[in-house]
């Protein structure tokens, strides 16, 4: 079977730091927190009052018409817009430069539709006939009907689904993607995650099971690598790319931003919600995705866009899986996490830092880890405190953990033709 090569052709984001690819990026590099109080809510009872919400968000000006938008929650709103703005740039239109059969969709979440959920069960609650529980539930809560809307949107036709691994969701989502089309299965395939976690439930649900930072100051909380860290900041959006192979690519003459070469994917099999202290089975997906990528030390200059969600155990092991993955080349590695900019955006999390790593690719800048201003010192990596450097970069990974254990990484090479 002929291995063919992936490329990424369009990207698209809806996040806290902006409803845009360059809004987004400029965030980044900048070292700009898009965490804040909560607005959109009352939150005088809850334990926790800041997120990393999607602000100024307008579907309509993602192709979204209204009956669309009054039936959908917003996990799905914002899937089906990351996923307009990739496929715009991309320049990819189903049933023109694309057979509809060939064109995939792999956009996950999570969690899917945790306000419709909540909304819906509360009216169940109140009266257990049920009588009054809309008909459009089942298809608006499930977490795969973004991928199916998605599809629907753009006549893709060819493989779709919807990985679920919690916060590894949208990771997976794009691995599984690179492989599908790198054996043959498809030509280009819309891959991503989308979140729209952050309503009362799921604070308090996150909150009671410790996970949660309860800091007062929004632009002091999500500290990945940090001694003050203490816990993760919740954060909502959507990240997508469009995967295409490089023959078709170059075929219809689309512009490429990068060259996808790596996924690994493991799991720790040690505990539901904690990861594996000593790094190793994360360490390997990491290793599987660099293997695949050709990663040689004596010539790479690596970016890694880290996991890195500020809680106790997670930067630990993550530093360990990747002092396990690089070895002596740990040290050289240059590291950042985003979380401490956006929060953590679940299911959308991979996705978006797997644009970030693209752009980092792109411009030769990593982006910054802000607040980095007293490093734990078991985490003792270059995490490229407070500023962003500009750096020749060659590859870059993205890496997720999830609740289950779930590992997986992803690569990433500038393209140079």
């Amino acid at each position: 079977m002929e291995v063919k090569r992936v490329v990424v052709t369009g990207m698209g984001i809806i996040s806290s730091l902006g409803n845009d690819i360059d809004t987004y990026w400029e965030g980044l590099r900048n070292g700009r927190c898009g965490i804040d109080f909560i607005s959109e809510f009352p939150t005088d009872d809850l334990p926790v009052k800041i997120a990393g919400k999607v602000k100024d968000f307008h579907p309509e000006q993602y192709g979204m018409d209204k009956p669309f938008i009054r039936k959908q929650d917003l996990f799905t709103q914002y899937g089906t817009a990351a996923a307009w703005q990739a496929v715009r740039q991309s320049g990819l239109c189903s049933g023109e430069n694309i057979d509809p059969g060939r064109l995939g969709v792999y956009i996950g979440s999570g969690i899917g539709g945790f306000e419709a959920q909540y909304r819906e069960t509360a009216k169940m609650i109140e009266d257990p006939s049920g009588q009054w529980i809309s008909p459009l539930f089942i298809a608006t809560m499930i977490s795969n009907v973004a991928a199916g809307q998605i599809s629907i949107k753009h006549n893709a036709q060819g493989p779709c689904l919807d990985v679920v691994t919690a916060c590894a969701t949208s990771t997976n989502s794009i691995g599984e993607a690179f492989r599908a089309i790198r054996y043959g299965y498809a030509d280009a395939i819309i891959a991503g995650g989308c979140e729209n976690a952050t309503i009362p439930f799921g604070i308090a649900s996150f909150a009671n099971a410790k996970a949660l930072s309860r800091a007062q100051d929004p632009n002091y909380a999500s500290l990945p690598f940090n001694a003050n860290r203490a816990g993760f900041v919740m954060g909502d959006g959507a990240g997508a790319l469009v995967l295409e192979s490089l023959d078709h690519a170059l075929e219809r003459g689309a512009g490429i931003i990068a060259e996808m070469v790596g996924y690994g994917n493991t799991c720790d099999a040690y505990h539901v919600t904690a990861p594996r202290p000593d790094g190793s089975t994360q360490g390997r997906a990491i290793c599987l995705a660099l293997e695949q990528g050709g990663f040689d030390p004596s010539k790479d200059n690596l970016y890694v866009n880290a996991h890195g969600t500020g809680t106790r155990l997670n930067d630990v092991a993550e530093t360990n899986a990747l002092k396990c993955a690089l070895g002596d080349f740990a040290p050289k590695a240059h590291i950042s996490s985003t979380k401490s900019m956006t929060g953590h955006m679940f299911g959308a999390a991979g996705a978006a830092e797997a644009v970030a790593t693209v752009l980092a690719l792109r411009d030769g800048m990593v982006p910054p880890t802000i607040h980095l201003d007293c490093p734990d010192p078991e985490c003792d990596l270059d995490y490229t405190p407070n500023v962003a450097l500009r750096t020749d970069l060659t590859i870059g990974i993205s890496d997720s953990f999830g609740f289950g254990g779930h590992n997986a990484c992803i690569a990433f090479r500038r393209y140079d033709g």
